[in-house]
């Protein structure tokens, strides 16, 4: 019998991850995004590992919403996912042509990664 031969078992771990989901409606402007910045806040404040929109029903999002996505996204851990979910085709063009899509994992649904 090898003495020398290690056991190629692998060591076991567990990861809890803590997902905050926001529902946004309406129209994101200037005066509403202090609201949505809040809620991120306080969701970051948690610990959060990943956070889910659920923006079926907003209707319009301003550069001061997208500046807040920005805030959350630059705030969470580099490893943590933000879901874009549902939008309508406006919302949806906005994210993309200012590049934002680029940044979020867009979906009709919410599955996890």
């Amino acid at each position: 019998m090898d003495v020398n031969k290690t056991d190629a078992k692998k060591e076991f771990s567990a990861t809890l991850k803590t997902v905050a989901t926001i529902t946004l409606s309406g129209e994101l402007t200037a005066a509403s995004a202090p609201i949505f910045k809040a809620e991120v806040e306080k969701a970051l404040q948690q610990g959060v590992n990943g956070l889910v929109l659920f923006i079926q029903e907003l209707d319009y999002i301003a550069s001061a919403g997208l500046r807040v996505l920005i805030f959350a996204k630059q705030k969470m851990d580099a490893k943590a996912d933000i879901y874009v979910v549902g939008g309508q085709e406006q919302v949806l063009d906005t994210l993309e042509k200012t590049g934002f899509d680029q940044g979020v994992i867009l979906q009709d649904t919410y599955k996890p990664l």
